[in-house]
């Protein structure tokens, strides 16, 4: 039995590296966006490099956090969490002092593998270490910690950007790395699960991530022509295909196919899909429109964005109690909808845009749509399954959110007919920027008729503070195995 209280002074070096390890995955899934039209100036980089320099990291995040959960389950999760960190970090710094785009993109890509080996490690640590008492408030502080580090993240970034100068947004997370470490190494009780067995879904997880990265390039090399993007694709397709059957036919699969037997969760992670797609493609475009068209300074960027991740952390809450209340069709339908409201008001955000009058109130309109969505959204599927594989559900939902996030950035330019050099180039981009959120609001439009023509079933309570106190904007929270074991 877990027995470490909040209120011991290792109990609070606990939350501190807990905190700051998920921080630095965090911070680099909101900041980096900011900083890339300068990242693009001084790597002369084109867009397909900056799509690149967003994707490296969301391919292999997205295709191993399944199995970095997996490996902390089996070897130790303090193990696997601090392994995670320093991969993380060292990966961090070669992005820092990353002389090319392609050296950088590289990088990026093993941050990403840094950022699957600590996301879930993370909020399991907390679980399987606080007694019982005290376990949900630690869980609310670790939560609420996260969010303010997401809403933070772009004025971070924007200033580092501003100030310093953009190699600062990775090389960040090398002093961060080195107090996060030490503490968990003295202070963090190591934890496991007794109940694992079989062998690691290693090729399930690399044909996974496999897919992701051939689909991914397919869409960013599409433009160009040729044959290499055609044969790309088609490799994707064979590659998700094979990822299907061996899933089926391995014993202890990464994703058992038998789990989306539950049509509620089918449905919710349809509508998971949509809405991170369409917020995916948002935050990588907004972030370019606000500096290329509008003009502003990348700090200037950074804190404009603020006021959709600061409604989530302040009225997330609420919007959980209220679901629990009507159950989860009414808010998993109408809050796409203010979601897709808000990226229409995002037209008016052109050349000489005024932030009161045009940009605010469409962050505003989408902040509220999130808000709507994010606690009914995690808590349904997380009811949808049996209690036992709650973890696993939440973690197929997790990376499935942040699929479709890759996938729009590199769809969405695109769709939109952005060339090359659109973003050196205001008026086009500006054109394509129009057009691209037409096509985000419409996913969302699609997400919010499956969700009223499939979700039926309430949650049975939304009372996980991480789901409702929850600030990311990339993908839902991921919830920690020990649960599992704690709800049995």
């Amino acid at each position: 039995m877990p027995d470490v209280r909040l209120a011991s002074p290792q109990g609070r070096w606990i939350l501190l590296t807990t905190v700051l390890g998920s921080g630095m995955a965090l911070l680099d899934s909101t900041v980096v966006n900011v900083a890339l039209p300068r990242i693009g100036r001084d790597l002369d980089a084109d867009l397909a490099a900056l799509q690149w320099t967003v994707n490296a990291y969301m391919v292999t995040l997205a295709g191993l956090i399944l199995l970095g959960g997996a490996l902390g389950d089996r070897f130790g999760r303090r193990k696997v969490f601090v392994v995670g960190v320093v991969w993380f970090a060292v990966a961090s710094l070669l992005c820092g002092i990353a002389p090319s785009a392609e050296v950088l993109i590289a990088a990026r890509a093993l941050q990403g593998v840094g950022g699957a080996l600590l996301t879930p490690g993370s909020l399991a640590l907390i679980q399987a270490s606080f007694h019982p008492d005290d376990r949900g408030r630690a869980v609310g502080l670790w939560s609420g910690f996260g969010g303010i580090g997401a809403a933070v993240g772009p004025f971070v970034g924007g200033w580092l950007v501003d100030g310093p100068g953009w190699r600062w947004v990775f090389l960040l997370n090398v002093p961060l790395a080195l107090l996060c470490v030490p503490v968990a190494l003295r202070h963090v009780p190591e934890s496991g699960d007794e109940r694992v067995h079989g062998r690691f879904d290693v090729l399930g997880a690399v044909l996974g991530a496999v897919a992701l990265a051939l689909v991914t390039y397919a869409l960013i090399e599409a433009g160009a022509g040729g044959v290499v993007p055609a044969v790309s694709a088609v490799a994707g397709v064979a590659a998700a295909v094979a990822f299907v059957v061996v899933e089926r036919r391995r014993a202890d699969p990464m994703m058992p196919p038998d789990i989306f037997a539950s049509r509620q969760f089918t449905a919710v992670n349809l509508v998971t899909l949509c809405v991170y797609a369409a917020l995916g493609g948002f935050f990588f475009l907004a972030a370019l429109q606000l500096q290329v068209v509008v003009g502003y300074s990348a700090l200037a960027a950074g804190t404009a964005l603020l006021p959709t991740t600061v409604l989530m952390l302040l009225l997330s809450a609420r919007s959980g109690e209220l679901a629990d209340r009507i159950g989860p069709r009414v808010p998993l339908t109408v809050g796409p909808l203010l979601c897709a409201a808000g990226m229409l008001l995002m037209l008016r955000v052109g050349p000489g845009a005024s932030y009161p009058a045009d940009v605010l109130p469409a962050l505003v309109v989408l902040g509220l749509g999130l808000v709507t969505l994010v606690a009914p959204l995690t808590a349904t599927v997380l009811g949808s399954v049996d209690v036992a594989r709650a973890g696993l559900a939440s973690g197929i939902n997790n990376a499935a959110a942040r699929a479709a996030g890759l996938v729009a950035v590199a769809a969405l330019p695109l769709l939109a007919g952005m060339g090359e050099e659109a973003y050196r180039e205001p008026g086009a981009f500006d054109a394509a920027f129009g057009r691209a959120m037409g096509w985000g609001a419409g996913v969302l439009v699609v997400g919010a008729v499956v969700a009223v023509a499939v979700v039926r079933r309430p949650p049975p309570g939304c009372k996980r503070p991480e789901c409702l106190r929850h600030g990311g904007v990339t993908a839902p929270p991921l919830e920690g195995e020990p649960v599992r074991k704690r709800l049995q």
